[in-house]
């Protein structure tokens, strides 16, 4: 059997990059493509072995590796142009445009979905009004969307089988595809932390510094709350306008190392998280340090964080939300241990077992299935 692995794009070590890494220990034999592929060779090691990357035509243009996104509207040709025929196995993991490849009838393509493509959807709005694009401009952009959300639908039917990382992405799958799909948590390495049980008197939060993550939201909060001290990882377009609001309590960071991010993980009194996520596999981590979670109620959240239990959520994305539940949370005892118990749910080994049953099972029907018709 061959089998090709279909990803968005490699250029950083995400959430996304991990189910890759988890998909690769599983079968070694996958054939890799992708957009682009910018990794350094530290991330390719983890993330594909060390294997090279099947690229389109995007990876040669100009200013590809800087911002990608800018070609947005080649997307959907891009991907169409991997010849895949030869592969039995199509596994694709898409948060934008994987799933879009072409298949034929005698091959199973089975996509783990992070999520429909927010900036197409969900966030469509909110892309437009943070970049703020007007006049002419303005107008080209919405259309390039609008062709994209009409070929983001269409293409959902080269899918055979959907597998969602939460509820809620299976969610947003059925009311957008109208597909029905499988919920399949991603990997978290929980047993890479240790569980902290006396935790030093400060907040943590880490993210890319990008709007929708509200780090802003968040230091705004704690500019209010000066008698509490934040830490604050990560960098991104937003780090400048940040730290020049940041007051004294606020620490921030910028990168940190994957021992420095453990770290303050394990020690934090609790791990603030402000975004609406499709899962969230940072507040994860957290709790796998016996650190409890103060988070926004929405998204991905609300199947991995217990309210009362191994934290605390607010349901707004406010300045106010946030001060209320972090004054709430020092009035409540939390047990890490129990916390800890909590997110060993969500370990990597399990990710493993189950995407391998799932797609070996479903190859096996579709063999079966194929012979009959033959």
């Amino acid at each position: 059997m061959k089998k090709a692995l279909i990803h968005d794009w490699y250029y950083i070590n995400g959430g996304a990059e991990k189910v890759v890494h988890s998909i690769n220990n599983i079968w070694n034999d996958l054939e890799p493509f992708a957009l682009i592929d910018f990794l350094n060779e530290n991330d390719r090691d983890f993330i594909l072995n060390g294997k090279s990357v099947n690229t389109s035509f995007i990876q040669k243009l100009p200013t590809a590796k800087s911002n990608h996104r800018k070609f947005i509207q080649l997307f959907p040709m891009a991907i169409e142009q991997f010849d895949l025929r030869e592969y039995d196995l199509v596994l694709s993991s898409s948060a934008s445009v994987a799933k879009g490849v072409l298949t034929h009838s005698n091959q199973l393509h089975i996509s783990y979905c992070h999520s429909p493509m927010r900036y197409a959807w969900d966030l469509y709005h909110q892309y437009l009004a943070d970049a703020n694009i007007k006049g002419v401009k303005g107008m080209y952009a919405k259309y390039v969307l609008h062709k994209i959300r009409l070929w983001d639908v269409i293409s959902s039917n080269r899918v055979d089988f959907f597998v969602a990382n939460s509820k809620y992405i299976a969610n947003r799958i059925r009311k957008i595809y109208n597909r029905d799909s499988k919920v399949i948590y991603p990997p978290v390495e929980v047993d890479k932390f240790d569980l902290v049980e006396k935790k030093e008197d400060f907040y943590f939060t880490a993210s890319r510094m990008v709007p929708y993550k509200k780090i802003e939201l968040i230091v705004r909060a704690f500019n209010n709350m000066p008698e509490k001290r934040l830490i604050v990882s990560g960098d991104g377009p937003e780090f400048s306008k940040i730290k020049q609001i940041a007051k004294p309590n606020i620490k921030l960071l910028g990168f940190a190392n994957k021992e420095e991010l453990r770290w303050h993980l394990e020690n934090a009194r609790a791990f603030v998280f402000a975004a609406e996520e499709d899962f969230g596999i940072i507040p994860v981590e957290a709790q796998a340090c016996g650190t409890p979670v103060i988070g926004y109620g929405r998204g991905g959240l609300l199947e991995t964080v217990v309210q009362g239990k191994t934290g605390i959520l607010f349901k707004d994305q406010t300045e106010k939300a946030i001060i209320e539940a972090t004054n709430h949370f020092e009035t409540r005892e939390f047990i890490p241990e129990e916390i800890k118990k909590h997110a060993e749910r969500f370990s990597k080994n399990r990710f493993e077992g189950e995407i391998k049953d799932f797609v070996e099972e479903k190859y096996e029907k579709f063999k079966r299935m194929r012979a009959v018709t033959t």
